[in-house]
């Protein structure tokens, strides 16, 4: 099991040269095709309608003059992409604009990737065609393994150490799944338990010790770290993260989403404001 495809989103902030610096790196280990793609950020549905012609004459003709200044900013993003992917290991590259508004447009190309790297929201530079739920909404919304880049912290290329966090639960069974491609690489790959008594017989016997047997016969190495703590699960979590060295964190993005409404669980939610380290999640 490896990554073909990596699909990495590029656009004129000053974090995307990191962003696919990291995505180019994983793309050349997994020997995958990489994928730079920026959106114009104007939502598709704007081209199924006629009620703006219908509206105001005007309006049409303001807009396609500011898409193409849009486009013209998303084609520059991308051809700094195809600069730096040249200078990497990549088997291969393509770069591809999407007329479409952040969320909506990297969600569906997802469809054809097999990994996502995306950046976190950095209130410090807000972007004027990325919302600041943008990770939020592509991690419940993608259908793909989410890989978030945060915009401060350590940024060495992920998987050397990885902490996995453990909960016995569906989103957290689908990330560990999505992430074997990086575990099979990783030096150490500690999964770690927290306060396993509350969940009742979902760990067994031995916490963490049927998912550490599945993880080995895929030739993971593997140690389970059982943590009892009465602070909030997703600070304890980054912490011991930071504690161990860990360069990357693989957990389940816990959630759902309703249009742009996006309901998170507390976890979730601290981990994406507060990541220094690399986050892969899975909805």
């Amino acid at each position: 099991m490896s990554y073909r495809t990596v699909l990495v989103h590029v656009d004129a902030s000053r974090h995307a040269h990191t962003r696919v610096g990291i995505a180019a790196a994983i793309a050349a280990q997994q020997e995958a095709h990489l994928v730079g793609a920026a959106t114009s950020g104007v939502s598709r549905t704007i081209y199924q309608t006629s009620l703006i012609d219908e509206a105001a004459p005007h309006a049409a003709q303001h807009l396609a003059l500011h898409l193409d200044a849009l486009r013209a900013r998303a084609g520059k993003a991308l051809l700094e992409f195809e600069s730096q992917a040249r200078g990497m290991e990549v088997r291969s590259f393509e770069s591809m604009l999407i007329d479409d508004e952040a969320g909506a447009g990297i969600c569906l190309r997802a469809r054809y990737s097999d990994l996502v790297v995306i950046g976190q929201f950095d209130p410090d530079e807000p972007s004027p065609v990325v919302m600041p739920d943008f990770p939020e909404f592509v991690v419940l919304n993608s259908g793909r393994p989410v890989l978030i880049v945060p915009h401060a912290g350590r940024l060495d290329v992920p998987g050397r150490r990885i902490v996995v966090a453990w909960d016995a639960g569906v989103s957290a069974t689908r990330a560990l799944v999505n992430a074997l491609p990086m575990l099979k690489h990783a030096q150490a790959v500690d999964v770690v338990v927290f306060n396993p008594g509350a969940d009742g017989k979902a760990h067994g016997e031995q916490p963490g010790a049927d998912i550490a047997l599945y993880l080995a016969r895929h030739g993971v190495r593997v140690n389970v770290v059982p943590q009892r703590t009465e602070a909030d699960i997703g600070e304890a979590l980054l912490s011991l993260a930071a504690d161990i060295g860990a360069d990357l964190l693989v957990m389940g993005g816990y959630g759902h989403s309703r249009f742009r409404e996006l309901l998170l669980g507390g976890v979730t939610r601290t981990v994406l404001q507060s990541m220094t380290i690399p986050v892969l999640m899975s909805g």
